[in-house]
């Protein structure tokens, strides 16, 4: 669900209408729901609401300060993936012991800076970082609360690029495996052993392969409390995926039906690391039509969006729903494809659409963008990226500001023989 709909054939951002905000900002523009945000944490902590649970957002998914202060008012915390992020993180507003650091290549600094924060736990994904953390911490006289990530083999069946479960995978630790390593952790002096933890993917639409991954992680829970190795926490990622197009995922109280009795058994803390499912549906990257072009095979609808202000759909080949800022009743649909101005022929939003028949100036919105848009946009030929726009009620503000040609050359400087 969202609060993006129509009224009387115009779209409106809760009681704030889409046309007003591409007068006053400008596009491209992330427009993001407050009421939508607030709602799908609500849901999703309440449906865990039963356990001893911890929602820790996944920051990758969209690191807008606005945002993550917003989650962190709720009650959230933070699953971070880099230095960049844990200080995003703490400058919103987030506690560090509320934060859980993932990732397969943490430096020195990132973990000293972790360490000194005060975070709840490291998710280890190697032996030698192990290592590494338990030499960074005695350095510092600390002692550094860590978990193994496990990897338990599980397919997430989901997009090959964002399955990170299966053993082929670079994430975490063999499942068969991790028993003799967490022998071998629990003998490093600065070290202390908080959990275990795994993550199977992203854009799941199936809870069998995260109870599939509870049931392998189990196992190795038991084994280890059985050989004196106290747990207390258990991270199980993120990963539930939401609708783009024609998926039924399931909802947060499903996910949680399918995990609740097994935790419950175990009887450990749990952690919780949504990141699409908070936001993918709460924004959408609001555009306008440059160009029409109908060549003797195909029709082009040129937009200043562009894979630069969104990639999913160059990368992922991931659908995002078109629809019109201002209706068109009785208008004949044309199929097209959605593109922008980036010199690739990679570059579109949406291909061999059914389309209302845009013209130049119009607006569209390309729906559930809040994941995975701003977060993974960049400056490819030399474009400025987009504005982002937070709606609460009948309210807007700009969360952050337009790109403008200086901050495309910002901290460059020319070498001194030239």
């Amino acid at each position: 669900m969202h609060h993006f709909a129509y009224k009387d054939g115009e779209l409106f951002a809760e009681q704030v209408s889409l046309r007003e905000i591409a007068r006053q900002v400008g596009t491209p523009a992330y427009v993001y729901s407050q009421a939508t945000l607030t709602r799908h944490f609500q849901a999703f902590s309440q449906a865990f609401a039963g356990l001893d649970a911890l929602v820790c957002y996944a920051v990758k998914a969209n690191t807008s300060q606005a945002i993550m202060a917003l989650f962190a008012s709720l009650g959230g915390g933070a699953d971070i993936v880099s230095g960049g992020e844990l200080w995003r993180a703490i400058q919103a507003g987030v506690d560090p012991a509320r934060i859980v650091y993932s990732g397969v290549g943490k430096t020195e600094a990132e973990m000293e800076a972790a360490l000194k924060a005060g975070i709840l736990m490291f998710n280890l994904e190697s032996i030698e970082e192990m290592k590494v953390l338990d030499r960074v911490a005695g350095n510092l006289g600390l002692k550094a609360p860590v978990s193994f990530r496990v990897n338990p083999d599980v397919d997430a069946q989901t997009h090959p690029k964002i399955t990170t479960g299966l053993s082929k995978n670079k994430f975490g630790l063999d499942v068969e495996l991790a028993f003799a390593q967490y022998q071998v952790l629990a003998g490093m002096p600065n070290l202390t052993i908080k959990g275990v933890s795994c993550h199977i993917g992203s854009q799941l639409t199936d809870v069998r392969p995260f109870a599939d991954a509870l049931e392998r992680v189990s196992v190795l829970v038991e084994r280890l409390r059985a050989a004196g190795i106290k747990l207390e926490v258990l991270d199980l990622g993120g990963g539930l995926g939401i609708t783009y197009a024609q998926e039924n995922p399931p909802g947060p109280d499903q996910y949680a039906a399918a995990l609740t009795d097994q935790v419950r058994k175990l009887d450990m803390r749990l952690v919780l690391e949504p990141g699409r499912v908070l936001v993918g549906n709460a924004g959408l990257l609001l555009c306008q039509v440059h160009y029409t072009k109908q060549t003797p095979v195909k029709r082009f609808v040129i937009v200043d969006g562009a894979m630069n202000a969104l990639i999913r759909p160059s990368f992922y080949d991931s659908y995002h729903a078109i629809w019109p800022v201002n209706q068109q009743p009785g208008a004949e649909p044309v199929v097209a494809d959605v593109v922008g101005p980036i010199c690739e022929t990679g570059d579109y939003l949406a291909r061999d659409r059914e389309l209302p028949p845009f013209r130049r100036g119009d607006l569209m919105a390309v729906m559930s963008a809040g994941a995975y848009g701003f977060a993974m946009s960049s400056n490819y030929n030399s474009r400025p990226r987009a504005a982002e726009v937070l709606v609460h009620g009948d309210r807007y503000s700009v969360i952050r500001a337009r790109e403008t040609l200086e901050d495309l050359i910002r901290g460059e400087r020319r070498p001194e023989w030239m």
